[in-house]
């Protein structure tokens, strides 16, 4: 994830970039834009390089050789919201949760796996150029392109206390936002939603 960090960045359809936000109550999520969510301007206008957001990403898959990740919570999780145009191969959420149970007990790569060993949410941002074409499955109201919505709930949490000190200033923070609760972020508000990076 090459993310250039100044006042110049918009979204691109042609990359996804990758945040890490926390909550009021100190959950957090996992946030991908999809090439069609803004990402917060405090992110933006941080003195922060754009290699210091993928330590942390790093962190959190298990990839970092800087920062060892021995968190197993070994919780469960749910799926809330979910693209009718990324997931539209499968009939129901069930059978989507029954392909993501099969990666996790093969220990494949699978995105549920941020919840259950992480203790995550993770929400995605609605892509695809035309408004319409894309929605998130299980929410009534009214979606735009880039609108982050809420796709995986884990059933036991991890806190930014979880996280190594050093990383944690990489997180973007809500003063507000409440992850067991908020299932659709508006695109637009979304540096209102996370208007600071974390301070200890």
């Amino acid at each position: 994830m090459e993310l250039q960090l100044d006042n110049n960045w918009s979204p691109d359809f042609a990359c996804n970039y990758t945040w890490v936000a926390g909550d009021k109550n100190g959950l957090l999520s996992l946030m991908l834009s999809n090439g069609y969510g803004w990402l917060p301007t405090v992110l933006l206008n941080s003195s922060i390089s754009k290699n210091d957001v993928n330590l942390l990403c790093e962190y959190i898959d298990g990839e970092s050789t800087e920062y060892i990740n021995e968190i197993n919570l070994n919780g469960s999780y749910t799926i809330d919201l979910y693209s009718s145009y990324s997931y539209k191969s499968y009939r129901d959420k069930d059978e989507l949760i029954k392909s993501f149970n099969s990666r996790l007990e093969n220990n494949k790569n699978c995105i549920a796996s941020l919840a259950t060993k992480m203790g995550m949410f993770c929400y995605e941002a609605l892509e695809l150029p035309s408004e319409g074409d894309n929605y998130p499955i299980g929410y009534d109201g009214k979606t735009t392109m880039g609108d982050y919505y809420r796709f995986i709930v884990p059933t036991i949490f991890a806190t930014i206390e979880d996280i190594p000190l050093p990383l944690r200033q990489y997180i973007v923070v809500s003063n507000t936002i409440d992850f067991t609760i908020d299932r659709l972020l508006d695109n637009d508000r979304i540096s209102e939603y996370f208007p600071r990076m974390y301070h200890d």
